[in-house]
């Protein structure tokens, strides 16, 4: 078969990605991945969009550490012994019990519906252990980014930062017809992943992503979670 130009070959590539409003709403967090990896180009061409994610005083605060293949099972076993020891080195708090009112009605509705998705009952604790311990093996995403970041202040405009950097690195997934999942419990394992990925204890990791291809068959991705009326989040002035 003739290779296509260099040129050509990208103008296909564009001509595949979804437009913004559909790669926006096309965007979930998923649950269960094939285990199929990308091609580096793909992952090349991911991090390429994050890269153009806004930071305050282009500062562009992310250190990113993508981590495929044999690395990648081997990280997970070293999670799974972390969390085994109970080895919990979180760089920054996160208390669920934290949150109030409307969010925190938000996050109990979610736990119910994915519970009540892939047939867990309430009670079943040992059960429910096993879901979350599911997070460790990145819920069988072939790739795991973990998203630092180096301590300024309070953090939190740097936190922020990150949080675009993320958000563009889902939705550049998205476009592509890719799934991805942030997961704040990764951060919870941070000096276990500094560890093992030689990074410098200067970076802290803010959360992780798993990502690859979605397995639209698995019941955990057959919801999807709804939004509040616009009304409850925007107020409009003139």
């Amino acid at each position: 078969m003739a290779q296509q130009p260099a040129n050509q070959h990208k103008e296909t590539l564009l001509q595949t990605l979804l437009p913004f409003d559909q790669a926006v709403r096309a965007r979930h967090s998923v649950r269960h991945f094939l285990a199929k990896p990308l091609a580096q180009e793909t992952l090349i061409s991911i991090a390429n969009d994050a890269q153009l994610a806004p930071s305050n005083c282009n500062t562009q605060p992310w250190n990113v550490h993508i981590v495929s293949g044999a690395k990648r099972e081997v990280l997970s076993q070293r999670l799974l012994q972390a969390d085994a020891q109970g080895l919990h080195s979180p760089d920054f708090s996160f208390d669920m019990q934290a949150f109030g009112g409307a969010y925190g009605e938000r996050r109990k509705q979610q736990g119910k519906i994915y519970y009540q998705s892939i047939g867990i009952a309430r009670d079943d604790l040992e059960a429910r252990k096993a879901v979350v311990k599911n997070n460790l093996n990145f819920y069988g995403a072939p790739h795991a980014a973990f998203l630092f970041m180096p301590s300024f202040g309070d953090n939190v405009r740097t936190a922020g930062d990150i949080g675009m950097y993320g958000q563009t690195f889902l939705l550049s997934l998205a476009a592509r017809g890719l799934a991805g999942i942030p997961q704040t419990i990764l951060g919870f394992y941070a000096d276990t992943i500094r560890e093992f990925l030689s990074i410098s204890p200067e970076y802290k990791l803010l959360f992780g992503i798993s990502f690859g291809y979605e397995d639209r068959n698995a019941p955990a991705n057959q919801f999807k979670m709804g939004r509040a009326p616009l009304n409850q989040s925007v107020t409009f002035h003139d």
